[in-house]
This record gives C-alpha cells, sequence and structure tokens, in this order.
C-alpha cells in the first residue's frame, strides 16, 4: 500500500473557498482604480495588486486542477458540502473580475478572459441552481450569505462586458443576477431571523450581504451611462446592508481565523467602487468622501487578511480536513 505524504494529504484538502482571496485582491485593484482621476498613486497601487492577484489566481488554479485530477473525490466532497458548492463560482468570478482590471491595459486579453469567465459564470451557476434544486435536500441551518456568491458573479459580468460590446449579454447576466439576489436574500433573512444563528466560523459571510446591491449598482451604471432612481436603490440597499453588517461587526472580534474572513474583503470593495461611481457621476464629494473612508478600511482589512493567510499557510492550516 502507497503511504500518503503529507504535501499530498494537503493537496487533498486544498479548499475551493480560497478562491475568494482573488475576489478579495482584485476588488482591492478595481476600488483603488476607481479613486478619482489624479492620484497616481493609486493607479500604481491598482496595477501592483492587478497583477498579484493575476499570479496567485494562476497558482491557486493550478493546485486545484491537480487536485481535481488527482482526488476527484475530494472535489465532489467539496461539491455535495451545502456552503462549498456555493464558492465554486468564485472560480469564474476571479476571472470575470481580473478581466475588468486588465480591460484599460491589455483589452485584447481582457476580452479574452471576460468571454472565458463569462462562459464559466454560466455553466457554474447552472450547475450550483441545479444542485441546490437537486434531489439533495439542504437544511435551513446550512443556509448561509455565502450563497448569494453565484449571483453576484451574474451582476460582476455586466461591468466590463457592456464596455466590451457585449451589451445583450451582459444584460442576460444583470437579469439573471438580480433576480437570483432578490429570491436568496428572501432565503436568507428567513434563515438569519426565525432559525438558529449562523456557525461562528462562517459569521463573516453576513458581510456578503453588501455586495449584491454595490455590485449591481455598478453593473447597471455601466449599462446605462446615467444614475436614474434604479441606481440609487441599489447604492443605497448597499449601505443600508453595509450599516447592518457594522452593528453586527463586534461579534467578530473573538473569532479564530478562517477562510470565511475573506469574506470581508469583496464586497467592502464593492461598496468602495459603488461610492466612487456615484460620486464622480453625480458630483457628489460626499460620495466621494465615503469612497475614500471605505477603500481605507478595505486597505487594513486585506493587509490584516494577507498577514494572517501567510501565517496560516506556514502553519499549515489553510489545507486541513474539516
Amino acid at each position: 500500500m502507497t503511504e500518503t505524504s503529507p504535501q499530498t494529504s494537503k493537496l487533498q484538502h486544498f479548499p475551493v473557498p480560497i478562491f475568494a482571496t482573488i475576489m478579495g485582491l482584485m476588488g482591492w485593484s478595481l476600488a483603488f482604480h476607481a479613486a478619482p482621476d489624479g492620484m497616481a498613486w493609486a493607479d500604481e497601487l491598482s496595477t501592483g495588486v492587478m497583477w498579484v492577484g493575476a499570479a496567485v489566481f494562476a497558482g491557486l488554479a493550478i493546485l486545484y486542477l491537480v487536485k481535481l485530477l488527482r482526488f476527484p473525490a475530494a472535489a465532489r466532497a467539496e461539491w455535495n458540502h451545502p456552503v462549498r458548492l456555493a464558492f465554486f463560482p468564485a472560480i469564474s468570478i476571479s476571472l470575470l473580475l481580473l478581466s475588468t482590471a486588465m480591460w484599460v491595459h491589455f483589452p485584447d486579453l481582457a476580452k479574452g478572459l471576460w468571454l472565458t469567465g463569462a462562459v464559466g459564470q454560466v455553466v457554474l451557476t447552472l450547475a450550483v441552481v441545479s444542485g441546490w434544486i437537486s434531489h439533495r435536500s439542504f437544511e435551513v441551518g446550512q443556509l448561509t450569505p455565502a450563497w448569494f456568491i453565484p449571483a453576484v458573479g451574474n451582476v460582476v459580468a455586466p461591468i466590463a462586458g457592456a464596455q466590451m460590446g457585449f451589451v445583450e449579454l451582459s444584460w442576460l447576466f444583470f437579469s439573471a443576477g438580480v433576480i437570483f439576489w432578490l429570491v436568496l436574500l428572501t432565503l436568507v433573512f428567513n434563515r438569519l431571523i426565525f432559525y438558529d444563528p449562523i456557525p461562528g466560523k462562517l459569521l463573516p459571510t453576513l458581510v456578503i450581504l453588501i455586495a449584491p446591491p454595490a455590485v449591481a449598482f455598478s453593473a447597471y451604471v455601466s449599462l446605462t451611462g446615467q444614475v436614474d432612481g434604479v441606481a440609487r436603490i441599489f447604492l443605497n440597499a448597499a449601505y443600508i446592508f453595509a450599516a447592518l453588517v457594522l452593528v453586527q461587526a463586534p461579534k467578530f472580534r473573538h473569532l479564530p481565523f478562517a477562510l470565511p474572513w475573506w469574506a470581508l474583503s469583496f464586497p467592502v470593495a464593492a461598496l468602495a467602487i459603488a461610492s466612487f461611481r456615484f460620486g464622480a457621476l453625480t458630483g457628489s464629494n460626499v460620495h466621494t468622501s465615503i469612497g475614500y473612508g471605505v477603500l481605507f478600511v478595505l486597505s487594513l482589512i486585506m493587509l490584516g487578511l494577507i498577514a494572517r493567510t501567510l501565517l496560516a499557510a506556514v502553519r499549515g492550516e489553510i489545507c486541513v480536513p474539516e
């Protein structure tokens, strides 16, 4: 019998939620890019973080592909996991975000990445939603805000897709994302109000509540080119959820670090981007100031998450069985 080496064992437990780190990095890059013109340091940081995110994504994608080929049973176990299932679209979302960040620098490459991410998003959205409504029975307690991730991916697509000329396809993604968001929002609040609290380890996923309306605002503005009543509803819904999460934030203080903590990153980035875009389009200095404040908080969050993740990786606490 062949013994399993420690490296092989770790690879077997390489978790798909780790792709949320790419969403956070690319969101951070796009938040710097969304800062008002004239901030050379912001553009430089945006480009630097973009390349770091691209390199990390390539490394993680290779590792997960190796896991998929060598340990298909472990990958299937993640697919059948009620929480981890929702993280698979984080892979296609990462591609869509990477294409959005690269659009200014390498438009041809960005289009290729967008099309690849869009196809992946369609396949994964259909597969995940089909998994939810299949013969498998999910318990209400297994529902968390992480289930918003597939919906978020669909509203991410139009941000760059509309600029690339994929207008009708972008509207299709936008429609799917908003519909799934509204359905899941009802289900998630039903779970939060009437059932047991979310387990401590998954409590940071509450921050994902901010992401769908914040991203929907940016997508809607990209599609319509204006800020109207619908856009304002999306943005202010994001602010309302941010305030709700802020009230819950003290509960996070004593939680041990785990990958779900990365749920803090992308939603906060989406809020900063939406605030900057609203400020730029309407001339609102208040919203621009909010954008700077949120970007500052985001930067603190990202630096903390990167440091804690690197420390956990050195200690071998990332690829461990649950």
